[in-house]
């Protein structure tokens, strides 16, 4: 195996983070994007193969969702009395990992499902092909941000005072701002210097009006990278 393309990457991490940790009975936080969804569709290939049973999953996207439904994997919410709030296992992708294993994650839109499911689970996976690699988050991926449309203003003003850049996400193929599933818009904000990732998700989320960043700094994952020669890294 080898000269893989990043769609086979992508596809191969989620693979590799799966048959590694996903076992029967698991209550699962299942990821966004382009990477999570091929974990998610293996999780559904084992399951009709029979090789895993039992499987809960709790979905971080409508995407996720349907993709869910499609495969016959179970699904609940964080509320359900079958979950009680609480995660054996979240798998997803990143926009950016850093060497501590911090992310950068939202470039889907849905950061802020994906946050309070990662964080209320025991263990937490990225998947990611190695472009996702980066020495300083925020410098070249956007961090995304969520805010009440209402803060719009004094939010920007507040993130432009730290020294950063925030752009209102605009829409494709719908005119005007992106509108997440929650009703929020999503500022991505642009760091012009490297900042501690840990610090700043603090910072970000003391501004009146931000609903939550996507940062993930206080978690640390198992990150799966697969490379173009068809190895899989286990970064723990």
């Amino acid at each position: 195996m080898g000269n893989l393309d990043q769609k086979e990457m992508k596809a191969l991490a989620g693979r590799s983070a799966v048959d590694a940790l996903v076992k029967s009975g698991m209550k699962l936080g299942l990821g966004t994007g382009s990477t999570a969804i091929p974990a998610v569709k293996h999780i559904g290939a084992l399951m009709s193969e029979g090789k895993l049973t039992d499987i809960k999953a709790v979905p971080t996207s409508f995407q996720t969702v349907l993709e869910c439904e499609a495969l016959g994997i179970p699904i609940f919410s964080l509320n359900s009395r079958d979950i009680g709030g609480k995660l054996d296992l979240s798998i997803d992708g990143a926009d950016e990992v850093d060497s501590r294993n911090f992310c950068t994650k939202g470039g889907g839109g849905a950061l802020l499902l994906e946050k309070i499911i990662a964080y209320a689970s025991a263990s937490y996976a990225i998947v990611v092909d190695e472009s996702k690699i980066v020495d300083h988050l925020g410098l070249t991926f956007a961090i995304p941000i969520e805010v009440i449309p209402e803060a719009r203003v004094p939010v920007i003003q507040a993130i432009e005072a730290l020294g950063a850049e925030p752009v209102v996400r605009e829409a494709v193929r719908k005119a005007g701002p992106v509108i997440t599933e929650h009703g929020n818009f999503i500022v991505d904000v642009r760091l012009k210097l490297a900042a501690d990732p840990a610090a700043l998700e603090a910072e970000f989320n003391r501004i009146p009006g931000v609903v939550e960043n996507g940062l993930f700094t206080r978690l640390r994952p198992s990150v799966f990278i697969a490379r173009q020669d068809g190895t899989v890294e286990r970064r723990d």
